[in-house]
């Protein structure tokens, strides 16, 4: 029987990770995920990716789940203090916006 190399299912590029090969994120992975959706659900969501290549991403984050925490904290923060174009464009629509982030939020915790 020959011996089987491991497989990678997640690259780090562009200060972000990434299921390899695609354009599509970690995160987006990993917030699916945590929202209870199962892999043949992402899958659905996600049609580029195979079943495979989403449960070697749910393999990766819980393998590193602390540190992939510490870095969607991160980008959420970073996200959070950047400037978004609707803010200035239609600033009551943005206020919407926030006020139902804020509310979707609570509801989370």
């Amino acid at each position: 029987m020959p011996v089987l190399a491991p497989k990678s299912y997640i690259e780090y590029r562009n200060e972000g990770y990434w299921v390899e090969g695609t354009r599509i994120s970690l995160d987006s992975i990993v917030y699916a995920f945590q929202k209870g959706l199962s892999p043949e659900s992402i899958v659905q969501s996600f049609p580029l990716l195979t079943l495979e290549q989403v449960y070697g991403a749910i393999a990766f984050y819980l393998a590193n789940r602390a540190d992939i925490n510490v870095y969607l904290a991160a980008e959420e923060e970073a996200f959070d203090v950047m400037p978004q174009p609707l803010q200035t464009d239609d600033p009551a629509l943005y206020n919407k916006l926030m006020a139902a982030k804020a509310v979707r939020q609570q509801g989370e915790s």
